[in-house]
C-alpha cells in the first residue's frame, strides 16, 4: 500500500487523484493533504480517508479552529505548513497537485526529505528544473509527472527510449484556436474558460488559451527527459486524444491515446508503473485514426518562443516567466487587463530582467518576488493610461 501526501485536494487535480484513490481505497492510505482556503471539503474528505494524521490550511485562524474540533489530527498552516507537512508526514509519496509558484518550495522539500514526487505542479520544473534535476541525483525519491503530456511521453520512452528523433507535445489551441490575432483583441476572461475538449481549474485553463501551457510544458519536458530543446517539439491536435508522442529514427511513431481526462496519467504517476496503456505504431501521424493535427503556428502563438528562452539562459528566467504569467493570468481573470497585454508583460519582463546563472532556492524565490512587483506595476501603469 502506497501512502499519500495530497497537495492541493481541493484543485482540479486534486479531485481527480481522491478519486482514482477512492476506486482504488486497497492500494492507497490518503495520510496527509492540503485544501488552502476551500476547507469545506474537509470533513468529506476525512470521511472517506479516516486515516488522515495531518492536514495544512492556508489561514492560521481557520486551522486553530479545525484543530479544536479535529483533535487527533495535526493542523498546520501556510506556505510553512506546506513544508511541515511533509516533513512530519510518514507518507511515501507527494502527489504535488498545488497551482503556481506556491508549489516549487514543497517539490524541493519532497525530495529532500527522500519521498516520491508525482508532479502536477508545471511551476515546479519551469522555475527549478536544474535544482530539482540535481536533487534526483541523490534523493531516494523518484520524480512522477502527472501532465497528460510528459506521462504519455513518459509511457512511450519506457517502451523504447532508444534512437529518439523527437520528442511531440500535442496542443489543442485553447479556447481560442479558431480566432485570429486581431479577433483576440477584445476576448474576456469568461470566454476564454470555454474549453474545448478540457475541463480544467481557471488558471490552467487561461494558460492553455495564450499556450503558456504549452511554453510550461516543452520546458517541462526538457528537465523532465533531458533532451535538448531541437529535440522538442509541439503540434496543433484538436481533438485532445492523443496526449503526446515519440518519433523514432525509422520513422515510426509511438503515442498514447485515450480520451481527455486526467484520471489516467495520475494513475500512472501514483502506482509507479504502467497502467492503461495503448501502443501505436505507425509510418506518419496521420495513420493514428480520424484526428486532425496541424504544424505549430508560431505567429499565432508567439509566447512558445519563450520555452527555448528559458532552455537556453536557464538560471532565474523560468521563476520570472512564471512569476509575470500568474501576476498577468490573475489580471485577465480580474477583467483589469486584456488578454493579449499577458503577451506583452511576458516579452517586456523576460526581456528587462538581468539573468543570475545557478541560482540557489532563495535566489529563485527572490526572483518570483520581484518578477510580481514589477509585472503589477506594469498593470497599474497601463491601467492609468487607460483613465
Amino acid at each position: 500500500m502506497i501512502k499519500i501526501i495530497l497537495l492541493g485536494a481541493s484543485g482540479s487535480i486534486g479531485k481527480q487523484t481522491l478519486d482514482v484513490m477512492k476506486k482504488h481505497r486497497k492500494d492507497f492510505m490518503l495520510t496527509a493533504f492540503s485544501v488552502g482556503q476551500r476547507t469545506r471539503c474537509i470533513s468529506s474528505i476525512l470521511k472517506t480517508f479516516p486515516e488522515v494524521k495531518n492536514i495544512c490550511i492556508k489561514d492560521k485562524k481557520k486551522a486553530d479552529a479545525y484543530q479544536k474540533r479535529y483533535p487527533n489530527i495535526n493542523f498546520y498552516h501556510g506556505d510553512e505548513g506546506l513544508v511541515e507537512l511533509i516533513k512530519h508526514d510518514d507518507g511515501d509519496m507527494v502527489v504535488n497537485a498545488l497551482v503556481g509558484f506556491v508549489g516549487f518550495y514543497p517539490s524541493v522539500v519532497t525530495l529532500e526529505c527522500n519521498k516520491d514526487l508525482a508532479l502536477a505542479n508545471k511551476e515546479s520544473l519551469v522555475v527549478g528544473g536544474e535544482i530539482v534535476n540535481k536533487l534526483l541525483k541523490t534523493s531516494k525519491g523518484k520524480l512522477y509527472p502527472i501532465d497528460s503530456e510528459h506521462a504519455a511521453i513518459s509511457k512511450c520512452l519506457d517502451v523504447d527510449s532508444d534512437n529518439v528523433e523527437k520528442i511531440i507535445i500535442t496542443a489543442s489551441g485553447g479556447a481560442f484556436r479558431n480566432l485570429s490575432r486581431k479577433e483576440l483583441k477584445d476576448v474576456k476572461a469568461i470566454e476564454a474558460l470555454k474549453h474545448p475538449t478540457w475541463t480544467m481549474g481557471k488558471k490552467i485553463t487561461i494558460d492553455s488559451a495564450t499556450m503558456v501551457n504549452k511554453c510550461f510544458e516543452v520546458i517541462e519536458a526538457h528537465y523532465l527527459f533531458h533532451y535538448p530543446k531541437e529535440k522538442i517539439g509541439v503540434i496543433l491536435h484538436k481533438e485532445s486524444r492523443v496526449h503526446s508522442m515519440v518519433k523514432y529514427k525509422d520513422g515510426t511513431y509511438r503515442a498514447d491515446i485515450s480520451k481527455p481526462d486526467m484520471r489516467n496519467p495520475i494513475k500512472y504517476a501514483i502506482y509507479r508503473k504502467m497502467t492503461d496503456f495503448k501502443t501505436y505504431v505507425a509510418t506518419d501521424y496521420h495513420d493514428f485514426g480520424p484526428y486532425s493535427f496541424n504544424d505549430f503556428d508560431y505567429e499565432r502563438y508567439p509566447v512558445l518562443k519563450w520555452a527555448d528562452y528559458v532552455i537556453d539562459h536557464k538560471g532565474i528566467m523560468g521563476a520570472v516567466l512564471n512569476a509575470t504569467n500568474e501576476v498577468a493570468v490573475y489580471a485577465y481573470l480580474d477583467d483589469q487587463i486584456p488578454f493579449l497585454l499577458i503577451e506583452f508583460l511576458i516579452e517586456k519582463m523576460m526581456l528587462t530582467t538581468k539573468n543570475i546563472k545557478n541560482p540557489s532556492v532563495e535566489q529563485l524565490i527572490e526572483a518570483d518576488k520581484n518578477a510580481r512587483k514589477e509585472t503589477r506595476k506594469m498593470i497599474e501603469k497601463w491601467r492609468n493610461n487607460q483613465r
